[in-house]
């Protein structure tokens, strides 16, 4: 990126937040702090009133206003990728502010660029897996969520467990939001349990904000889901399942830490790196007489003790 580009992109950085500091620039365009410094400077003598607070960072004076920014046809583009993604992904709130914001960054673009949408629109599609569950969100849910993250706000939940369909009331701290296997999840400091834990935003039944403030200065989903994966234990599982089935895992075999695959004869043999041996224990049981867990034993021994409940239940 040769050095105009680099300053107009900048100028785009600092619009786009409150206060960026240097290093975050620095990181950004992979560039020395002492070459942030003198773009900044430079930005400073074009007449754009920069605010710096020494250990805080650059932002630009409140009340001043810049042209709107233009976009590249590959920007534009991944504009409208995206849009496809929240029409399928998203709740109706959601979906319909981001449809209003497209309407506005669509009406200043060139009229090359708007043609060239209207062209590919139709041409972009995001297609939802039709086995397993649907996305149904109340429209309130992922749009109060984010409300009670951003104003500190504790909300309380109606939450359906899913495998009994017991209702429970928790008040909440919600730390974020995440897509995962064509579901919406929150981790949430739930006060019911006093620890986090993870809500399906489909089970909410009902979400409302309290006018309490949290009680907790909680890390960032980033850090809490980097702190799980540290925690938890990866385990190598190996089966060999008939040819025959192989194609049917293809649904759950990636939620499991699937790893790769080797076919002999009639046979397929595949690995995982999983922490959930007992979920997938009841996993296998769908092919139970169509497997053979080569290794561990503990998870051979977690399948047997569920054929025996099974036995047990129907004898």
């Amino acid at each position: 990126m040769n050095r105009i580009n680099r300053i107009s992109a900048i100028l785009i950085k600092l619009q786009s937040r409150r206060v960026v500091t240097a290093r975050e620039i620095a990181e950004m365009f992979s560039i020395s702090l002492r070459t942030v410094y003198r773009d900044i400077r430079t930005l400073e003598e074009a007449g754009i009133p920069i605010v710096s607070e020494a250990g805080v960072g650059y932002s630009i004076m409140k009340g001043y206003s810049l042209p709107p920014t233009m976009f590249t046809h590959d920007e534009a583009v991944a504009l409208l990728t995206a849009q496809k993604f929240v029409e399928k992904m998203a709740d109706r709130s959601t979906n319909s502010a981001y449809a209003n914001a497209m309407l506005k960054i669509r009406a200043v673009l060139k009229l090359s660029e708007k043609d060239s949408l209207e062209h590919l629109d139709p041409r972009i599609e995001v297609l939802k897996r039709t086995e397993g569950t649907s996305i149904g969100l109340n429209n309130e849910t992922y749009q109060t969520i984010l409300r009670s993250i951003s104003d500190y706000l504790i909300s309380t939940i109606t939450y359906n467990t899913g495998n009994t369909g017991k209702l429970t009331e928790r008040n909440i701290e919600p730390i974020g939001v995440f897509f995962k296997d064509d579901q919406w999840y929150m981790i949430a400091y739930c006060h019911l349990r006093n620890d986090y834990r993870n809500f399906r935003l489909d089970r909410i039944e009902q979400i409302k904000l309290t006018n309490k403030r949290f009680k907790i200065d909680h890390p960032t989903l980033k850090d809490y889901l980097q702190q799980v994966s540290k925690s938890k234990q990866l385990e190598t599982i190996i089966i060999s399942f008939e040819n025959s089935v192989v194609r049917y895992t293809d649904l759950r075999k990636y939620y499991f830490g699937y790893v790769n695959s080797d076919s002999t004869g009639n046979k397929t043999t595949m690995t995982f790196l999983t922490n959930q041996i007992d979920e997938m224990a009841h996993w296998l049981l769908m092919f139970i007489d169509q497997i053979e867990i080569v290794s561990p034993e503990t998870l051979s021994q977690k399948v047997k003790s569920l054929v025996i409940k099974l036995q047990s239940f129907y004898s």
